[in-house]
């Protein structure tokens, strides 16, 4: 999917063709859009099909006449798993003929605000605003969804103590490898970042320096958070397999010593079974209740020895 956005009165407004100092927003484009970008821009393909590659890592490219970004987003991989996600690549160009063009495979719903909003200067200076907010803003998104997995982990707690199956388990193992692509993808993007501060590679105006300021914050506390709550997770998961076995260990305890009660009752109308004379015992009329009463008895000391040494 292609979109393409021109500066009216300061706000951008969709347009039905490329032209310089537009925005073109490229969504898992085909190959006639790809071809469309590329005739009317004169970029290199070879750039547009490479940010098309799901494994490309963050980074900042310089080349002739185009100035690449590349960030990661992070996207819920499992429809059914709110909570596992994996990172996708947001290509940013900057064409020096006056083209900014944003490419993903998957939508990326924050560039959204860019599009309903103004975003002053944006022909002339505002690219180098543009690009420090895409990380301020993608840096946030980052720590909601941290926020949401700590939330998460920490509703899951009294239900994890008294669990004795591997589902919750293998939710917390799936929200570890995702912390592992968040880290990862955050350090990448903060590097990426620390190279567009040099100023080298864009511009940094005098009026972005706070901006670029609290985009490296942001940066660094999304991945702060991300550690802490994966050095957390990590012991939390050790803990709770080691609570997960001791609740099965007291069930197949507790159900021993249930077996060994109940097996007293058979033990004993056993033995008076057998072809054995009783004597008065035999031939009294209340002999059956006897036996009942005998074997209650029995089965309540047992119960009382195996309660007392916690078997029970």
């Amino acid at each position: 999917m292609i979109n393409m956005y021109e500066v009216v009165d300061k706000k951008l407004t969709n347009t039905n063709r490329i032209k310089k100092g537009s925005w073109i927003d490229l969504i898992n484009p085909t190959s006639e859009e790809i071809n469309t970008v590329v005739t009317d821009t004169n970029i290199d393909k070879e750039i547009l099909v490479k940010l098309l590659d799901e494994e490309e890592l963050p980074r900042v490219e310089k080349r002739k006449e185009e100035t690449v970004i590349i960030l990661d987003t992070p996207y819920i991989a499992d429809s059914n798993n709110k909570h596992k996600y994996k990172t996708n690549p947001l290509g940013i160009i900057i064409s020096e003929k006056g083209y900014l063009i944003t490419l993903s495979l998957k939508e990326q719903p924050f560039l959204d605000y860019f599009k309903n909003s103004e975003i002053p200067n944006f022909k002339e200076k505002g690219k180098t605003n543009f690009i420090l907010q895409i990380f301020i803003m993608v840096a946030g998104i980052y720590q909601r969804e941290l926020t949401s997995i700590n939330e998460y982990i920490n509703s899951k707690e009294k239900v994890l103590l008294k669990s004795t199956n591997n589902k919750e388990l293998v939710n917390l193992l799936n929200i570890e490898k995702t912390l592992v692509y968040f880290i990862t993808s955050l350090k990448a993007n903060e590097i990426a970042l620390e190279k567009v501060a040099k100023g080298t590679v864009i511009e940094i105006l005098k009026e972005d320096e706070e901006l670029l300021e609290d985009a490296l914050i942001e940066t660094k506390q999304a991945i702060e958070m991300a550690t802490i709550y994966r050095e957390i997770l990590s012991s939390m998961t050790d803990t709770y397999a080691t609570i997960i076995s001791n609740n099965l260990n007291d069930i197949m305890k507790f159900l021993a010593g249930i077996t060994i009660v109940f097996s007293i009752p058979t033990m004993v109308a056993s033995f008076i079974g057998m072809n054995v004379p009783l004597g008065s015992i035999g031939s009294s009329p209340f002999s059956f209740i006897l036996i009942i009463i005998i074997s209650i008895l029995l089965s309540l000391l047992i119960a009382y020895i195996l309660k007392k040494k916690n078997m029970l």
